[in-house]
């Protein structure tokens, strides 16, 4: 019963009955307009066909009196078709024709206008009864004439045209019928799928997926967004997971540290000095500090990933940005004992934001100068923007020692160093800003062996075409 209910509630059910409807309210229409419409038509016809008979009957009886009329009757009423006739004299007994017998009342009423009407036709087998079309007239001498059409054709005309409604109205039931035990069978079956895949999802397995049957439909065009969007949400979740074991993990042992100091510090009060107090002090302000960049640069990170891919974004100039941070960094570069050269290719005037795409540069750059330095030799970075597939690569370069394959994946990942890099300062947050900034403005970050050094490229949307957030 819980089963015919929840049948009974689809819309699969609901559609099936309005469709029923309309079709068959729109063919049991169309079928009687034509029936009716052909009925008159045939009626017309008939009565034509008598007025016709009449026309000629009566140039015989002015030509040749009753007898000829006789004779013209008795000639027409041989012949195999549908034409009746009857003479009758004043008393009503029958003179000529190919009627049997006819009440008696329908002879009464010689008016000449057309009536439908029940006879007695002599036939091969006998007589028969049917039904006919006359008209009936009276003559000089009290001599009545009857002149008609039989209906049989038109009564089986109508009898093929009800038959064929009543099939149809049962055919469109059962096809109607059949489709929604079909449709509903199969719809119902990729909603169950549905229904009990996100059940899954909702306690707490946000591995599973949606199923998709491969056939291109709106389910699968459902399944397959609703999937991407999956995918989105769980490694959202499980970056907040590695986001905060990170911080449980890296922000421990500032914390500890500065604890440990303050500790010290009090515990020592008695013997310690003014200038011991003051450097226990500037410490743990520099640990503090320390904690609120990091604290900041998570801020950042979350503010560019809640960010629509529309919001701030505008054309500018990427030639222009790039001359920019290589004026600014060129000099710190070169204090270093290296340099910075940059090269753009063609017009570069792309959609996003400015100031994030600068900080991009800005993050690859100091990058390259903590983590990009050569064992020997002076460490050379290369800024280079050109157009590829219609899009814009953004490209930075430097010679250093490069990433190791089985690391590219996770050095993107939030608080992750190296082990070639933790005892250079830094919170392992700076590529994680930049994929971010990347992801907002519909492009991928893509770190790649430079032969020597690492390259990081970035693929932006020219001018004049929409960006689109990608995973």
């Amino acid at each position: 019963m819980t089963r015919l209910t929840r049948i009974l509630r689809t819309t699969a059910f609901k559609l099936l009955l309005l469709y029923t409807a309309v079709f068959s309210g729109l063919s049991g229409f169309l079928l009687i307009y034509i029936s009716r419409n052909t009925t008159d038509l045939m009626s017309s016809q008939i009565v034509q066909t008598v007025d016709a008979e009449i026309a000629g009957l009566s140039d015989e009886y002015l030509r040749g009196g009753v007898r000829g009329l006789v004779s013209s009757i008795e000639r027409r009423a041989r012949r195999p078709d549908a034409s009746l006739y009857l003479l009758v004299d004043f008393a009503g007994n029958s003179i000529v024709g190919n009627i049997s017998r006819l009440p008696t009342i329908v002879l009464d009423e010689a008016d000449g206008d057309v009536r439908r009407m029940k006879y007695d036709r002599l036939e091969s087998g006998g007589e028969v009864q049917r039904e006919a079309l006359v008209r009936i007239f009276e003559l000089r001498g009290g001599f009545r004439l009857l002149v008609g059409r039989d209906l049989g054709e038109q009564l089986r005309f109508s009898a093929i045209l009800s038959g064929a409604l009543r099939f149809w109205l049962t055919a469109v039931v059962v096809m109607a019928g059949a489709t929604w035990l079909f449709v509903s069978r199969r719809v119902m079956k990729r909603i169950d799928g549905i229904a009990a895949t996100s059940q899954t999802i909702m306690h707490g397995d946000l591995s599973r997926r949606l199923p998709v049957a491969g056939n291109g439909d709106e389910f699968d065009r459902l399944a397959t967004n609703l999937n991407d969007m999956l995918e989105r949400i769980e490694l959202l979740m499980q970056g907040m997971k590695n986001v905060t074991d990170n911080i449980a993990h890296d922000l421990k042992t500032p914390l500890t540290r500065m604890r440990t100091r303050v500790e010290t510090a009090l515990r020592a009060s008695s013997g310690n000095t003014a200038i011991e107090y003051c450097e226990a002090l500037e410490a743990t302000i520099e640990d503090s500090d320390n904690l609120i960049r990091i604290f900041d640069a998570l801020l950042r990170i979350a503010r560019v990933e809640a960010m629509s891919p529309e919001a701030g974004m505008e054309p500018f100039d990427l030639k222009a940005v790039i001359e920019e941070m290589a004026d600014l960094y060129g000099p710190l570069v070169e204090d270093e004992g290296g340099r910075l050269t940059f090269e753009v290719e063609g017009p570069a005037e792309v959609i996003g934001s400015r100031d994030l795409i600068a900080q991009v540069i800005v993050n690859l750059i100091e990058n390259a100068l903590k983590y990009g330095r050569p064992e020997e030799g002076a460490p050379v970075i290369s800024i280079r923007a050109a157009l590829k597939n219609e899009r814009i690569v953004l490209s930075v370069r430097d010679n250093g020692p490069g990433i190791a394959g089985d690391d590219v994946e996770r050095v993107t990942g939030r608080f992750v160093r190296l082990d070639a890099s933790r005892s250079a300062p830094g919170y392992g947050l700076g590529l994680s800003l930049v994929q971010a900034i990347a992801r907002l403005h519909g492009g991928t970050l893509r770190l790649q062996d430079a032969a020597p050094g690492l390259g990081v490229d970035i693929d932006l949307l020219p001018s004049g075409q929409k960006a689109v957030e990608t995973g």
